[in-house]
C-alpha cells in the first residue's frame, strides 16, 4: 500500500515537472513571438494616445479601457481563430496576409507624412467629449478599427514564430501573447495620457522637488505626444517595409531582400558596433522600402479618388471648411 502511494506521488511529481516544463516552454515561445512583433507593438502604443488627446480628463481612462476591451476582442475572438485556421490550411497564405498588412502600414505611414506636410497646421476636429456620447463612441470605434490592423499584424507575426508547433500549443501561446501585449500597450498608454494629471497633482505639493518635477511632467506632455507621433509613423514605415522585404524573400522573390541583406552583411563585421550598424542599415532600408510602397499606394488611391478617413484624428477637412 505504502509502495503504491509512493509510486503515485512519484507519478504526480513527474507530471507536475512536465507541466511546469510545458509552461516554461509556452512562456519562452510567447516571449520570442512577442519580441518579433515589437515594432508593431511600438506603433500601437505610439498612435493610441492621439485618440484621447483633448478629451476631458475624466473620460480618458474610460475610453482607453473601452479601446483595450475592443483590442482584446479583436485578438482573441476574431484574429486568433482565423489565423489558426489559416495556418492549418496554408503557410503561404499567412505570408500573403502578412504582406497585405505590411502594405497597409506603409500606406498609413506615408499618408500621415503627407497630411502633416499639406495641412494648414490647425486641428479642425472637435474632441469627442465635447460632442456627446455618440461622437465618443465613434472615436472608440475608429480606434478599435485601427487596432484591428495592428493587432492582426502582431498576431500573424507571432504566429509565424511558432508555426511549427502543434495546433493547441500555437493557440495557447497566441492567447498568452494577446493578453500580455494588450495589457502592456494599454497600460503604457494609460500612464502616458495621465502624465499631465500626475504632474499637476505633484505640482500642488509643498515639497519643492516634487513641485518642479510635476511642472516638468506637465510641460513635457505635448512634446512627448509629438515624439510618439513621430515614432509611430517611423515604426509604421520600418515595420511595414521589413514585412514586405522578408515576405518577398519567403515567397521566392529575392531582389529587394538581396539588396537589404547585402548592405546589412557589408557592415556587420565592423569591430564593436557591427551588430548595431547591421540593424540600423536593415531598419533604414526597410523604412525606404516602406516609403516607396506607401507612396505608390497613396498615389493609386488618390488617382482613383478613393477617400480615406484618418482614424488617428489628423485628417484635413475640405478646403472650403
Amino acid at each position: 500500500m505504502a509502495g503504491g502511494l509512493v509510486g503515485l506521488l512519484d507519478d504526480i511529481a513527474a507530471l507536475a515537472k512536465l507541466a511546469a516544463a510545458s509552461v516554461d516552454d509556452i512562456g519562452a515561445a510567447a516571449g520570442r513571438a512577442s519580441t518579433k512583433a515589437a515594432g508593431v507593438v511600438i506603433d500601437d502604443t505610439a498612435v493610441t494616445p492621439a485618440y484621447v488627446q483633448g478629451l476631458a480628463a475624466d473620460r480618458e481612462l474610460p475610453i482607453i479601457k473601452r479601446i483595450a476591451k475592443g483590442s482584446m476582442i479583436n485578438k482573441l475572438l476574431i484574429i486568433l481563430p482565423a489565423a489558426l485556421i489559416l495556418s492549418e490550411v496554408s503557410k503561404t497564405l499567412i505570408e500573403v496576409i502578412l504582406m497585405i498588412g505590411g502594405t497597409y502600414l506603409c500606406f498609413e505611414g506615408v499618408e500621415k507624412i503627407y497630411h502633416k506636410l499639406t495641412s494648414d497646421g490647425h486641428d479642425h476636429g472637435v474632441p469627442a467629449a465635447m460632442k456627446g456620447p455618440e461622437a465618443e463612441a465613434a472615436t472608440v470605434k475608429g480606434a478599435v478599427r485601427t487596432d484591428f490592423i495592428l493587432s492582426a499584424e502582431i498576431m500573424v507575426i507571432s504566429l509565424k514564430e511558432v508555426i511549427e508547433e502543434t495546433f493547441w500549443s500555437k493557440a495557447i501561446i497566441l492567447v498568452v501573447v494577446a493578453i500580455m501585449i494588450t495589457i502592456i500597450v494599454y497600460g503604457i498608454v494609460a500612464l502616458i495620457v495621465k502624465m499631465d494629471d500626475i504632474g499637476l497633482k505633484m505640482a500642488t505639493r509643498d515639497d519643492e522637488g516634487s513641485k518642479k518635477l510635476g511642472l516638468g511632467l506637465v510641460a513635457a506632455m505635448p512634446k512627448l505626444l509629438t515624439f510618439l507621433s513621430v515614432v509611430g509613423t517611423a515604426a509604421m514605415l520600418w515595420v511595414g517595409g521589413h514585412i514586405i522585404v522578408a515576405g518577398t524573400h519567403n515567397l521566392g522573390w529575392d531582389g529587394i531582400y538581396d539588396i537589404v541583406h547585402g548592405a546589412e552583411e557589408a557592415v556587420k563585421d565592423v569591430g564593436g558596433i557591427g551588430g548595431l550598424l547591421a540593424w540600423s542599415v536593415n531598419t533604414a532600408l526597410s523604412a525606404v522600402v516602406g516609403i516607396i510602397v506607401g507612396s505608390i499606394v497613396v498615389a493609386i488611391i488618390s488617382k482613383l479618388g478613393i477617400g480615406h478617413g484618418d482614424d488617428h484624428g489628423e485628417h484635413v477637412e475640405a478646403a472650403a471648411h
